[in-house]
């Protein structure tokens, strides 16, 4: 699965290794403010290349095992300067075949399709070739352009999750939001 690259009309996306620390630690440092609202708080070993290769190695191990695909976003013009990434995680078999979806984007890379472009060939990844019938997203009630990206994708809301994820060390409440595969 190493080196596996989609493409979509503007973007290339990519499941990275470890060798692409620098290029991801690159993504991370720029947005540092601006991902902090939506995130998890995030030590500062974070922002260090070994922790981002270790990160891109349990992923790529997961990935590998078809527990996680994690697609880093990159546009066609700039190969080596990552804008975003998705990944569809806690991939689960069974009678369940489902997974949660999480996504990030650059904050100089907002309101231009880039997302909703990149996870629509996502949504097509994981219903065709991984054969999963359901997609689950969690977010914030105040993260509207999250929101407005996941109802352009046919998302539904199916409810409120009272703190579910502590976002920035605080508790948030998420809307639960899902796609369904019907033809899975």
């Amino acid at each position: 699965m190493k080196n596996k690259n989609y493409n979509t009309e503007r973007l290339t996306l990519k499941v990275l290794d470890k060798s692409s620390a620098e290029i991801v630690l690159d993504y991370y440092l720029r947005n540092r403010e601006f991902l902090g609202e939506w995130e998890p708080l995030r030590s500062e070993e974070f922002y260090t290349k070994a922790y981002q290769e270790e990160l891109l190695e349990n992923d790529l191990s997961q990935i590998e095992n078809k527990k996680l695909l994690r697609l880093w976003i990159f546009k066609k013009s700039e190969e080596n300067r990552i804008i975003g990434s998705i990944g569809f995680s806690n991939i689960v078999r069974g009678i369940f075949l489902s997974c949660f979806l999480g996504y990030k984007l650059d904050k100089d890379e907002i309101n231009q399709g880039y997302m909703t472009e990149a996870i629509k060939k996502g949504i097509d990844i994981v219903f065709n070739e991984y054969g999963l019938h359901r997609i689950e997203a969690n977010i914030m009630p105040r993260n509207k352009q999250s929101l407005r990206v996941s109802e352009k994708l046919g998302f539904y809301h199916e409810g409120i999750a009272q703190e579910y994820l502590k976002i920035n060390g605080i508790w948030e409440d998420h809307i639960h939001m899902v796609l369904l595969n019907d033809k899975a």
